[in-house]
């Protein structure tokens, strides 16, 4: 029964309407694990990029406890390191430090408010994260987990597509990191799953969550899939999908 330990965004655990709890059958990482006959266990957090899947791999006691008995790590963050970031990141994410807590709801109304139009005006930049940024903490993951496990394997995915008006539907910055991540994975001998590619169709056609950048259940059921088939090969003999 083969333990996947994926690392995420709010992609991994996001459904159609809100946020779900990590054990949620019809999120992708537990269908994955349950096509690959095994179980999942999610480390991810609302907005996570590489650095900080990277930062929980080094600073998270109970991710290495996981790490010990992990068959196959997922490095599936990326995809919110490509969104527009008016704002530098530490400015934005320390917003909800701001007191008394009126000053704190004004301000992050105004934000929310202006975030569209300055992605629009910025032309989608700066990015929450830069692409060399990305690549960098990816590569530093691996490394750390090849010393700690080098029979492990990882995989890792190309950013996603989304429509949101949040972002005055600007993702400029999408293919400049994907094609980092793709010249990265070969470099490091790390599978890809590319998110776009998979559901792309049901992000762009409003099928999925109504805020144009988290998934419906059909989308989860397509990663789950397709991060299933990616994973198959990979594991041991004894470890292949259910059924094979």
């Amino acid at each position: 029964m083969p333990r996947l330990l994926v690392f995420g965004d709010s992609l991994s655990f996001q459904g159609p309407e809100s946020p779900c709890a990590a054990d949620e059958p019809r999120l992708w990482p537990n269908i994955a694990a349950s096509a690959l006959g095994g179980s999942a266990e999610l480390v991810a957090s609302a907005g996570w990029t590489a650095r900080d899947a990277w930062w929980a791999m080094i600073g998270d006691p109970r991710v290495w406890a996981d790490l010990k008995h992990a068959d196959v790590v997922v490095l599936a963050v990326g995809s919110m390191d490509t969104l527009p970031s008016p704002l530098p990141t530490y400015l934005r994410g320390g917003l909800r430090y701001l007191r008394p807590s009126g000053l704190r709801r004004t301000v992050r109304k105004a934000y929310l408010a202006a975030q569209p139009r300055l992605a629009v005006a910025m032309r989608g930049r700066p990015r929450v994260l830069p692409a060399k940024l990305t690549v960098h903490y990816l590569d530093r993951a691996v490394y750390a987990l090849r010393i700690l496990r080098p029979e492990l394997p990882i995989v890792a995915v190309l950013p996603s597509v989304h429509r949101a008006s949040s972002y005055g539907n600007v993702h400029t910055g999408r293919e400049e990191t994907a094609a980092a991540i793709a010249a990265w994975s070969r470099r490091v001998d790390v599978p890809v799953l590319n998110l776009a590619e998979v559901v792309g169709e049901h992000v762009l056609s409003g099928r999925g969550n109504p805020d144009g950048m988290h998934w419906g259940w059909e989308g989860h059921a397509l990663v789950g899939k397709a991060m299933a088939a990616l994973i198959g090969p990979l594991l041991a003999p004894g470890e292949s999908p259910a059924g094979t």
